[in-house]
């Protein structure tokens, strides 16, 4: 009778153990598949990820001073290269080397000059005995100009424009210090045959850009191409080197004297027309005008002369 007592409280224990034993499995089962979902998703997450190598490069490219990775309210100071370009200029005329930097903040502006490393502005401060130079700030359009008074040939060279980051960044620039060259071919004499046509050929070199006139003088007066004299024009072709040409038809001796080519942006340059009657052979001109300043003209010349007085 106790053996059979004892039946129901033995099932009873093996209810419980079989109930605990199933709830254990599934606790397992799920905590894998937890562990297995979370190593998927990881898995997967790590597809989309660049290397490490690739994160360290955008790191480095993100922090120099383009700040490309970056919004522009954000990227920090940056330059504007549109507007910061190399520019060449004329000796003793005002030069403005241009920079224009954009979201400064509380950076600073500083030029600096590479022939010998001369810190010459920071902000609107000038730091060189140099008065020339002088450093002019435009809010308006967040330029930074460097302004060189009387620029000469030596004044060429590299510059650069610096924002006070760390480290601090830059951007070069190249002034080319130019002085325009003219010329009147065949001068400082030349001499042409009565009736001939003069032809004064003015060249204007090294000019940054076309001289906006060109004036021709003829004894210190301003040649007048509608005089009742006639047959006097200039015809000026422009262009890196630009030319003037004088044109004067049926010369004759009122037209001798001093001519001066003036370009409004360079020096002038004069030459001396000799209007001849018959002093001198044909055989000596050419084309209708003799330059005696040419020496196989001065040879030819002596010995024509030489032929002329043995006869």
């Amino acid at each position: 009778m106790d053996s059979i007592s004892n039946v129901p409280e033995i099932n009873m224990k093996l209810v419980l153990f079989f109930i605990m034993y199933f709830n254990l499995g599934i606790s397992n089962t799920v905590h894998s598949d937890e562990r297995s979902s979370s190593a998927e998703h990881h898995d997967h997450l790590h597809e989309h990820e660049p290397p490490a190598a690739d994160v360290a490069e955008n790191e480095i490219y993100d922090s120099d001073e383009s700040n490309l990775l970056r919004t522009p309210l954000d990227r920090g100071p940056y330059f504007d290269l549109s507007a910061s370009k190399n520019i060449t200029a004329l000796v003793g005329k005002t030069a403005y080397l241009n920079c224009r930097v954009r979201n400064l903040g509380n950076k600073t502006v500083s030029w600096v000059r590479h022939r010998d490393i001369h810190l010459l502005t920071v902000g609107r401060f000038t730091y060189t005995s140099d008065q020339r130079f002088q450093s002019v700030h435009n809010p308006q359009t967040d330029d930074w100009s460097l302004q060189i008074r009387y620029p000469q040939k030596r004044d060429t060279g590299v510059y650069e424009c610096q924002i006070s980051t760390t480290p601090p960044v830059g951007h070069s620039m190249h002034l080319s210090v130019v002085e325009p060259v003219t010329i009147i071919v065949g001068g400082p004499d030349i001499y042409i045959n009565t009736g001939s046509t003069v032809n004064l050929t003015c060249v204007v070199r090294n000019s940054p850009e076309p001289p906006s006139t060109i004036i021709w003088t003829h004894n210190h007066q301003e040649i007048n191409y509608d005089s009742p004299r006639g047959g006097v024009s200039v015809i000026t072709e422009k262009g890196e080197t630009t030319t003037s040409y004088l044109l004067i038809q049926r010369a004759k001796s009122t037209d001798s004297g001093k001519y001066v080519c003036s370009p409004s942006n360079a020096n002038t340059y004069f030459i001396n027309v000799h209007i001849l009657n018959g002093e001198h052979p044909e055989a000596m001109q050419h084309g209708g005008q003799l330059r005696i300043g040419d020496p196989v003209h001065v040879f030819v010349f002596v010995i024509i002369t030489l032929v002329l007085s043995n006869r």
